[in-house]
């Protein structure tokens, strides 16, 4: 029986058919920032932006080399999984049948499209995710088509292994990574990257990030099981997964769950701006997670270290940016939302821009009713250029008897009326 580096090696072989190794680069501002050298795996830089064309591509090799005989494949994914199957799908001339839910953005509808050609078809089912994926389930029984999953399978973790593979190989000479920061959705990712890695007797410490509001496997580790969370916030997409799969967790459960770290979605649309702005990279907010992750060590944890962070896509949809560039702010506390009691009398409007520093901006002012004959509740949004002059604006608004409510970190409230 071949093992399973051998088996990666073979898929990573196949695999230059369709695309070249992604580059591992070393990134000079961020190895600046962090005190340590920080190599970045660009899997943003594959045909379809993202490492899931990895999985999809050996997942059909072998099943079409074992002799299966199906004429149609399926998956159920609203992104990166989609693009990947559908390049696939086209590369070995097999039809496919991607499962979408009704909400998803059009963008990511016609990139499917686009790399799937005529051998792809979209059935968009459902609001959400679980709704498209039973759909897919229930075509491929009815159908006898063969389902192609997005990460819980042996196949799958075996092609996206094949990064680990790539990684040794552009560090040949060197002793190798002293950490591997990656990010966490279903687990095929880890599972594949962390197991080649034992396999070749390398003793590299794996730190994993979630998103907060995601963290499957995290309490999967806490609690020795798989877990199902009850819920999960969905900004960031390609990680937000309710439940790590179960091929995965046998590979990862040994692991403690301290090498988890869970990464606030604010900060990682601070990230995104920030890499966009500075190194001109394009990253969606799971291709996001690893540098963002960096951020949670001090600079004596990683000083003299070499770091390599797995960039896992660059599949940004830039409707996006607002809300992103809109939560980068508030993490920073460059920007709040209040609700102030405000006095209907002349001057009133006048009176509140005095209390305003230099650099404080009126981003929004809008009334949400009148709480009295004398008074109206309002909505305003600030934004300024150090968090510091919060500080004082609050005084001010003290020091003059202003009634005001601070909402900026209340999902609730700020849900609703923001």
């Amino acid at each position: 029986m071949t093992s399973f580096a051998d088996r990666v090696s073979s898929a990573a072989a196949a695999m230059r058919e369709i695309f070249p190794e992604t580059p591992l680069q070393e990134n000079a501002y961020l190895s600046r920032k962090f005190g340590a050298r920080i190599l970045l795996k660009r899997e943003d830089l594959t045909p379809v932006r993202s490492y899931k064309l990895r999985g999809a591509f050996n997942f059909f090799r072998k099943t079409l080399a074992a002799g299966n005989k199906a004429e149609l494949f399926v998956c159920a994914s609203a992104g990166n999984h989609a693009q990947g199957f559908a390049y696939v799908c086209r590369h070995f001339g097999k039809k496919g049948v991607v499962f979408m839910p009704v909400t998803t953005p059009q963008q990511k509808i016609d990139k499917t499209t686009l790399f799937g050609g005529e051998f792809v078809e979209i059935r968009l089912v459902g609001d959400f995710f679980d709704d498209c994926y039973r759909a897919a389930l229930d075509f491929t029984r009815d159908s006898g088509a063969h389902m192609v999953p997005p990460f819980d399978h042996k196949d799958i973790i075996e092609g996206q292994a094949t990064i680990a593979m790539e990684i040794a190989g552009q560090m040949a000479g060197e002793r190798g990574p002293d950490m591997v920061v990656l990010p966490i959705g279903g687990g095929g990712l880890a599972a594949g990257v962390t197991r080649y890695f034992a396999e070749e007797g390398r003793t590299t410490r794996f730190v994993f990030c979630e998103p907060s509001g995601a963290p499957s496997l995290k309490q999967s580790l806490i609690a020795g099981k798989r877990m199902k969370l009850p819920k999960v916030d969905n900004f960031v997409d390609g990680a937000a997964v309710a439940e790590i799969g179960r091929e995965p967790f046998r590979y990862l459960k040994d692991f403690d769950a301290e090498t988890v770290r869970l990464v606030p979605e604010n900060r990682i649309c601070a990230t995104i701006i920030e890499m966009l702005n500075v190194e001109g990279v394009v990253l969606e907010p799971a291709g996001a997670l690893a540098i963002d992750a960096l951020k949670d060590f001090s600079r004596k944890e990683l000083k003299g270290k070499t770091i390599v962070a797995l960039v896992s896509g660059g599949n940004f949809d830039f409707e996006r940016l607002p809300d992103v560039k809109e939560r980068a702010l508030r993490f920073e506390g460059l920007k709040k939302y209040f609700v102030i009691r405000f006095p209907q009398r002349p001057g009133a409007l006048r009176d509140f821009l005095e209390m305003l520093g230099p650099e404080d901006d009126i981003a929004r002012f809008e009334y949400l009713k009148k709480s009295a004959r004398n008074f109206g509740s309002v909505l305003i949004g600030i934004e300024t250029k150090q968090r510091r002059n919060f500080d004082l604006l609050t005084a001010n608004f003290a020091a003059n008897g202003v009634q005001y409510q601070d909402i900026t970190e209340n999902e609730t409230l700020s849900g609703l009326i923001v």
